[in-house]
């Protein structure tokens, strides 16, 4: 859950997003493997690079995401308690979010004088399956997978509010070696998120955060699974400037209503640097 997914910025403007992320209790990457009783602790190093665009017109932001996760723990499987404990890449992101309407694309000294008020827009957001994936294992970093996400995302100033709500659609490939060479298939995830954004002095703002995912039953060798998903998760965002190029998010989240697979409980920190379009 990240709010200001379709706020305006300056054209040209590159951030490199330094980020560490702590999660127990659940499967924070995969919340429909054919497993239960999780009892999982994940920790992620993430680094990730984002460029604004002039995308004819208006403004958009191009992202990408390289996640280093550990993983320590159990669940259990067939009756019995599997042990794993693993280090490496997980799947990449790249996403594309593009303002359709009141968010045209502004050079930094047009962006000084920018005021918010209603912003549409749209993104894809594409996993690529080139994290570490063992066969052999039912936990994986990796989900020998490609996954599409498309969203739509609406934002409205209102004085030092501002109100954010995305509907979204993920849709997954099949994985056509999953544990021993078997298949597995997941119908579409949607979910609805929304956030209520405060913008103190100084550049601080804060929110509180809301998804709720509906949907994602798998399906292994044509069998049906009962792992449809019906989850509430709600959390909140901090966020501060530390100078001109710098700035630190601090965030968490916890899974209140989960019918499978959303349970955990997740807390991170993130540092900005911002650098282009004359910072």
């Amino acid at each position: 859950m990240e709010p200001r997914s379709y706020a305006n910025a300056p054209v040209g403007l590159n951030f490199l997003i330094a980020g560490y992320g702590y999660t127990r209790g659940g499967l924070a990457f995969d919340g429909a493997l054919p497993v239960s009783n999780p009892q999982l602790t994940t920790s992620s190093a993430l680094l990730a690079y984002a460029r604004v665009l002039d995308w004819w017109g208006t403004s958009a932001k191009f992202s990408i995401i390289v996640p280093i996760t550990d993983l320590g723990g159990s669940v259990d499987l067939a009756g019995e308690t599997v042990t794993r404990d693993v280090s490496g890449a997980a799947d990449p992101v790249f996403k594309l979010a593009v303002n359709l309407y009141g968010a045209p694309a502004l050079s930094l000294p047009e962006f000084a004088a920018y005021q918010q008020d209603l912003i549409v827009g749209a993104s894809l957001r594409v996993t690529a399956p080139l994290g570490q994936y063992d066969d052999s294992r039912v936990v994986n970093l990796g989900t020998n997978r490609w996954s599409f996400k498309p969203e739509l995302g609406v934002s409205k100033a209102l004085g030092r509010w501002t109100l954010e709500g995305t509907a979204a659609a993920t849709l997954f490939t099949d994985n056509k070696d999953f544990f021993h060479g078997q298949t597995r298939s997941q119908d579409p995830l949607y979910s609805l998120e929304g956030h209520a954004i405060y913008s103190f002095s100084g550049g601080v703002w804060g929110s509180l955060d809301s998804t709720y995912f509906a949907g994602g039953r798998t399906t292994l060798d044509g069998t049906q699974g009962s792992d449809l998903q019906q989850n509430w998760r709600f959390g909140a965002t901090l966020a501060f400037p530390v100078d001109r190029k710098n700035s630190i998010k601090l965030y968490g989240s916890s899974g209140v209503s989960a019918r499978t697979g959303n349970n955990f409980d997740l807390l991170g920190v993130a540092w900005q640097y911002r650098w282009g379009a004359g910072l």
